[in-house]
């Protein structure tokens, strides 16, 4: 398996986490893509991932599979060990709600400020900017975590007593937040206490 990527960015790592969890990194090849140099807009990159973002995982047939949730899906199926993706029907149904509101309400939100808002990745890259839409969204965000604070009031991780890839995206939103500089807000105690337990784990420690 080949994995297209930019490390450091927040969707690769999420990749790179899943994989440490379950214990697969040394069976795949990582393959950088410049995307501060515009690699992902070339046509031998579009060719693999028409959407132009990173991860992308390509298995040995040429498959290419695209978007973090597919990819986990996949990385999760092929291996052994705790499900990052749910056991039961209820589960995975209740992971895969959890992991849209991670992405929209925190993620997604944090990645529309930073390329809307701030300078981004340059004007290279961002070449149709909206600040009123990115400050919007930096509003989305800051609600997200407040979100994400009142679930882990009763739980341990964000769908219940088990670490899945709900917690991956959370965790990688909050590390673009970082980034982006917008900060967690002091009163979210849950989520701070959450995210120091997350953070310990050997996939995310080293």
């Amino acid at each position: 398996m080949k994995i297209y990527d930019f490390e450091g960015f927040p969707n690769p790592a999420r990749i790179r986490i899943a994989l440490a969890e379950k214990n697969l990194t040394d069976q795949v090849t990582f393959v950088s893509v410049d995307v501060p140099g515009g690699e992902h807009k070339t046509k031998e990159f579009l060719a693999r991932n028409p959407s132009g973002l990173v991860p992308a995982l390509e298995l040995d047939d040429g498959t290419v599979i695209s978007e973090c949730t597919a990819i986990t899906e996949y990385i999760d199926a092929v291996s052994e060990g705790p499900s990052l993706t749910g056991e039961t029907p209820k589960e995975r149904a209740v992971t895969h709600m959890m992991q849209r509101r991670a992405e929209a309400e925190l993620l997604d939100a944090v990645a529309a400020y930073f390329h809307h808002a701030t300078p981004g990745l340059g004007p290279d890259i961002e070449t149709s900017q909206c600040a009123d839409w990115g400050n919007l969204q930096k509003e989305r965000a800051l609600r997200g975590m407040r979100y994400f604070d009142d679930v882990l009031a009763d739980r341990e991780f964000m769908t219940g007593d088990s670490f899945s890839m709900v917690d991956i995206t959370a965790f990688a939103g909050l590390a673009f937040a970082d980034f982006a500089k917008i900060d967690v807000p002091a009163d979210c105690a849950n989520l701070i206490a959450w995210r120091q337990r997350v953070a310990s784990r050997p996939s995310i420690a080293g």
